[in-house]
């Protein structure tokens, strides 16, 4: 079992609403290709170190997944890369 920490940056445009929205889409797309996450941190919204897309904050939030492969980390990737309502993500395995 593999474990993975996925931080990621929503855009401050959308509602807190919607924002979970897209939180829950993510959570869907990790769950739906066999993976399971394990905690979910929602850090709320926070200044950005430097303008990103032109966005100068974001709504931040952490999910911790255990996956038996990576093919759920590879589709939250994919489609984090085209989704316009993600500013930024970053996955990183934890060696444990």
């Amino acid at each position: 079992m593999k474990n993975y920490e996925i931080m990621f940056i929503v855009r401050p445009t959308l509602s807190e609403s919607d924002a979970k929205k897209v939180v829950d889409n993510f959570k869907k797309v990790i769950t739906d290709n066999g993976a399971k996450v394990t905690e979910v941190k929602e850090m709320g919204q926070r200044e950005l170190a430097y303008e990103i897309k032109k966005f100068k904050s974001g709504y931040y939030f952490v999910f911790e997944v255990e996956a038996n492969d990576d093919k759920a980390i590879k589709e939250f990737d994919r489609l984090g890369l085209i989704s316009s309502d993600l500013i930024r993500h970053l996955i990183t395995k934890i060696e444990k």
